[in-house]
């Protein structure tokens, strides 16, 4: 008896037809893959050439460097890392460096901590004037504030002082360093801090014991961009510094004399100026990485 259903298909055509769809959809899978792995390949080629060059020009001679023919094989010599680390007061500078760094970063996330935890929990007037304020601040260059902030830290004698380029480097970074702990500090549950309250714990405790703790990962975001940003900088730090207080990026201008520019001696000091912010990158990457991207994750 006819009972007009169709007959099932039977193992082998089931087996084929899984075999053949997946290499269908995964052949423009592998395209992409490839295709994204050869961008990556290149874009890293870019940047490196760079760094490369800057390391390779740092070992070789005058003669060398001013050589028309590019070379890539050649005797290395220190006597440019010799006469930085030794005639021109690197130590001093390495410590500037330091000191200018450190204390903008500390500063920075102490500030940009409590200003982002009262811009998320409390209301008051003005509220939405100094969000956006901060934000827009971000948006300024830095070397269109060299005039008027030379002029006022002559005025008020915080000119060629650590103390003045670090307060500098605070104003600078802590828009940055608010709108990173702003979306941390929103994530967490508002019922953390009423169950505080209920077991007698005050403003300043519940901040430090609690909201802390939690947004590590985006303060160690923060303070790996702070930190960077007043290693490398260089504009201020060159007009608002003089000779005992300049920063290492400013000593490399002392190799631009009057008989000419001493490019072995410029590289040696951009290497070792560059070296420690790149190691310091690469060994903080997963760190800074799930720093930038867990405040943004929601549920």
């Amino acid at each position: 008896m006819a009972t007009g259903t169709s007959p099932a298909p039977d193992r082998g055509t089931r087996r084929q037809v899984l075999e053949t769809e997946p290499q269908g959809v995964g052949s423009p899978r592998r395209f992409w893959q490839a295709g994204k792995g050869l961008l990556i390949a290149i874009l890293a080629f870019v940047y490196m050439v760079p760094v490369i060059v800057l390391i390779l020009t740092s070992f070789k001679t005058q003669v060398q460097i001013m050589s028309t023919t590019p070379t890539w094989i050649f005797m290395p010599t220190l006597m440019n890392y010799n006469r930085v680390l030794l005639e021109q007061g690197f130590l001093r500078y390495m410590t500037n460096s330091l000191i200018v760094g450190l204390a903008s970063t500390v500063a920075t996330l102490v500030v940009g901590g409590c200003a982002s935890y009262a811009l998320v929990r409390f209301n008051f007037f003005g509220k939405g004037a100094i969000s956006l304020g901060t934000l827009l601040l971000r948006m300024i260059p830095p070397a269109v504030l060299v005039v008027p902030i030379y002029v006022l830290w002559t005025f008020f004698g915080l000119a060629d002082t650590l103390s003045g380029l670090t307060l500098i480097y605070v104003g600078l970074n802590l828009p940055f360093t608010i709108w990173v702990l702003i979306s941390f500090i929103s994530d967490i549950p508002l019922e953390l801090e009423e169950a505080a309250v209920v077991d007698g714990c005050g403003p300043w405790r519940i901040f430090f014991r609690i909201i802390l703790p939690l947004i590590k990962p985006g303060l160690a975001a923060a303070a790996i961009f702070t930190f960077r940003i007043s290693w490398n900088e260089f504009i201020l730090a060159l007009v608002l510094t003089n000779r005992l207080t300049r920063t290492l990026p400013v000593a490399t201008t002392i190799y631009l004399t009057d008989t000419g520019v001493e490019w072995g001696n410029i590289t040696a000091m951009g290497t070792l100026v560059a070296l420690p912010a790149i190691i310091f990158t690469f060994l903080a990457a997963k760190q800074l990485i799930s720093g930038l991207t867990a405040g943004a994750i929601k549920g």
